[in-house]
């Protein structure tokens, strides 16, 4: 029961898009928009009850992968963060409800600019980097490489890195808003993909170094 409890908040926020879609589904047409292509252009439509399950992507998988994973951990890292474990897991559920939310209200409204949803997610970047300092190694949590897995000296200094590019990528992913539409998708990519090799690089690069000396 005490677990129940603690589980409270967490579930009440997940419910958040699903009560949401609730209230707005007689307000939306059959078909509704269900893919943007890079350009913003509506490029697939579906039935409307697609939109509970692409809630339950978002929102629930997240929900419940936070849930199990401290207890599947090898490690039990996880376990040991303990608050900063379930900060980071709030964050997480409060960012996938509020990014359901925005979406429904986007297909409500037929709004075909996927350029605010940029800009959520590179502040759920730049946050995520802000984090990573406080992140112990694990398998299911932050930038799990061979190398930064097999010594502890390596992960803590790839996250250093790796949460600096987050952090100052993540604020560039969030001005994506302001670019037109066809160039939106392309930085947005191009951000993520540098502030993801680069870590990974970098952390190859120490581990050799360190198993040389």
């Amino acid at each position: 029961m005490e677990k129940f409890k603690k589980e409270i908040p967490f579930i009440a926020v997940a419910l958040i898009p699903f009560i949401y879609l609730g209230y707005v589904w007689n307000r939306l047409p059959e078909e509704v928009p269900m893919h943007w292509n890079g350009a913003g252009e509506i490029d697939r439509y579906g039935d409307k009850k697609e939109l509970v399950a692409s809630l339950f992507m978002l929102v629930g998988i997240t929900y419940f992968v936070f849930l199990i994973i401290p207890y599947i951990d090898p490690k039990q890292k996880l376990q040991n963060m303990g608050n900063k474990l379930n900060s980071l897991r709030m964050i997480l559920t409060l960012f996938m409800s509020g990014l359901s939310v925005f979406i429904l209200y986007s297909v409500q409204q037929k709004n075909s600019n996927p350029g605010f949803i940029f800009a959520i997610i590179g502040l759920l970047f730049a946050f995520l980097g802000n984090y990573f300092k406080t992140i112990k190694p694990n398998y299911f949590i932050g930038i799990k490489t061979p190398w930064t897995l097999e010594n502890e000296e390596v992960w803590k200094k790839t996250h250093t890195l790796g949460g600096k590019l987050w952090f100052v990528g993540g604020l560039l992913m969030s001005l994506t808003f302001i670019l037109p539409n066809k160039i939106q998708f392309y930085t947005f990519i191009g951000i993520v993909s540098v502030i993801t090799i680069i870590p990974i690089v970098y952390s190859y690069l120490e581990f050799k170094k360190i198993k040389n000396q």
